[in-house]
């Protein structure tokens, strides 16, 4: 027997037809790349997806063709993720600060047919522009006044488009098609840090249902009556899926553009009374060394999602203590749409002491409804939720990739679930913590290290502002740790005076054999370290014999 219930499928036109209904006048704020500060509503913002949409349409877009956008957060980027899928064309957000040759196969395995792009990344798509083999036309997201000199410009970019004189014609009345759920609806690519970048196919039906599980008050608690800033980009992972999620309940939106420096960030938080933000740890670092410096508060801001690599306790303290900030810790990945786990406090922790919350508020937290999560070891057996037991972790749900675009990589998935390449251990109140990636893990005499929980302790020294941890090879212990520390700028601090601090911290096998300090330690593309290229850089590295 079937239910009596009406059969509406799951689109993402809904979302934004439902913000401009029901929250009109809440408004969506922008840090302009042209400069100054660009402002409307819902009903705005609905109004000019509505124009895009006749604008694809009557430019020869159709369903399921790939659309690419290379642009920072900002209200047309925000435009274009309703107006693209809403026809059913494909929303492919490019990542900008990968290397051009990079980007070109990207958009050529996407077999993209246009690309809208920010003026910022002009000199980019000139680059680019004549490795595409599919890209056919360029809409620049400006008006006409920030143009370039077609007659230069179209030398390098063929079939040059202005984004608001594409749209300014056409009307704002459109009916948004009705089709299949699991038609696809954007398309991410993961950062490919080993061979080339896979993609992520999402469909209508997995961008709602995330939606609406993320805006859960035990998730990340969005309401109407939130201000929400994503510092994460719009090009990562559609914005850990906030575009969607504020929309969805009304939330006012604050886009911060291409300045994402501590002081730019600061004062758009404080000029709109932002009360929720996200982003990767980097970020915030950036924001909160600048607030230290100049002496600087929250006045609004109530809590922070940060994800993307794992937050050191030492940040989430700084937050809490300091600024009265809540954290809200959580884990994904661009394969999971990308939320999976975040950490909220359950009512039978509220008790608990104050250091006690805290050891729970540093893991990632619990899976959010829709994802189920398993441990398993290297045979596939899967391990008890002891909170000390960690295996490879294993995750499956209705935003969980079933396998790539164009089936690249195989199936990627075992007995149904799909492997992340985290190392993990599960509480028995289902309190999930990463302690390595698999192929980060430092394997030493047969047992294993965890990077991240060294990484942790390094950077809760004052004068460390960043840390690495690799495994180098070892004559008798197979690996054995190596701990690259970045110090804060006009502080000193020795090799002695480091490893002292973790004195107390760990057993003792677990002490890095070594510290080497750098200037910079190599990030990716979404923000994250660049492991990889610190084993090239430290190949062959002498560690000191005992």
């Amino acid at each position: 027997m079937l239910g009596l219930m009406q059969s509406q499928p799951l689109l993402i036109s809904n979302i934004i037809e439902h913000a401009a209904r029901h929250h009109p006048d809440t408004e969506i704020v922008s840090r302009a790349i042209e400069g100054g500060i660009h402002r409307y509503t819902y009903l705005d913002a609905g109004k000019r997806a509505r124009k895009l949409a006749n604008a694809l349409g009557k430019s020869g877009v159709a369903l399921g063709d790939r659309i690419a956008t290379l642009a920072w957060n900002g209200y047309r980027h925000f435009e274009l993720y309703y107006g693209i899928s809403g026809i059913g064309a494909v929303m492919h957000t490019v990542n900008p600060r990968l290397f051009p040759e990079q980007i070109a196969w990207i958009a050529n395995h996407a077999e993209d047919k246009v690309l809208f792009f920010d003026l910022t990344f002009l000199p980019l798509v000139e680059a680019i522009a004549p490795l595409l083999t599919t890209c056919k036309t360029f809409v620049l997201m400006t008006d006409r006044a920030h143009m370039p000199e077609l007659s230069k410009a179209e030398t390098k970019v063929p079939n040059l488009q202005c984004y608001e004189e594409m749209i300014a014609p056409e009307p704002d009345a459109f009916v948004w098609p009705e089709f299949d759920e699991n038609t696809a609806s954007s398309l991410c690519y993961t950062s490919g840090t080993t061979g080339n970048p896979k993609g992520a196919l999402y469909s209508h039906r997995s961008t709602v249902i995330h939606a609406l599980a993320s805006a859960l008050p035990d998730t990340l608690n969005c309401s109407a009556r939130d201000c929400i800033l994503p510092v994460v980009p719009m090009f990562h992972v559609n914005s850990w899926g906030l575009a969607y999620s504020c929309p969805l309940v009304g939330a006012k939106m604050v886009f911060p553009g291409a300045q994402l420096d501590g002081k730019s960030v600061h004062d758009l938080f404080e000029a709109e009374k932002v009360t929720m933000s996200a982003g990767v740890p980097t970020v915030w670092l950036g924001l909160l060394t600048h607030m230290k410096q100049h002496n600087l508060r929250f006045s609004t801001l109530k809590s922070t999602v940060i994800g993307g690599s794992s937050c050191p306790p030492a940040m989430i303290k700084s937050f809490q203590d300091e600024y009265g900030v809540k954290v809200l810790h959580a884990w994904g990945m661009t394969e999971m749409s990308p939320l999976g786990t975040v950490c909220n406090l359950k009512t039978k922790h509220l008790g608990l002491s104050k250091e006690e919350q805290f050891a729970i508020e540093v893991t990632q937290g619990r899976a959010v409804f829709g994802v189920d999560m398993k441990i398993v070891d290297d045979t596939g057996k899967e391990l008890p939720w002891d909170g000390k037991a960690f295996g490879n972790l294993m995750v499956k749900g209705p935003w969980v990739v079933r396998e790539y675009f164009k089936g690249e990589g195989g199936d990627p998935l075992i007995e149904g679930w799909f492997p992340t390449g985290d190392v993990a251990t599960i509480s028995a109140d289902g309190y999930m913590q990463i302690t390595d990636r698999s192929k980060d893990v430092i394997k030493s005499g047969g047992e294993w290290i965890s990077s991240i929980d060294l990484e942790n302790i390094a950077v809760a020294h004052p004068a460390v502002q960043q840390a690495a941890v690799i495994g180098v090879l070892h004559p008798k212990w197979d690996e054995r740790p190596l701990l690259i520390v970045v110090k804060r700028p006009g502080m000193d601090l020795t090799r002695e005076e480091l490893l002292k601090f973790f004195e107390g911290k760990i057993a003792k096998w677990w002490l890095p054999d070594d510290v080497a300090f750098t200037d910079a330690i190599p990030l990716g593309a979404t923000g994250k370290m660049l492991k990889t290229k610190l084993r090239e850089q430290f190949k062959g590295y002498k560690l000191p014999t005992a």
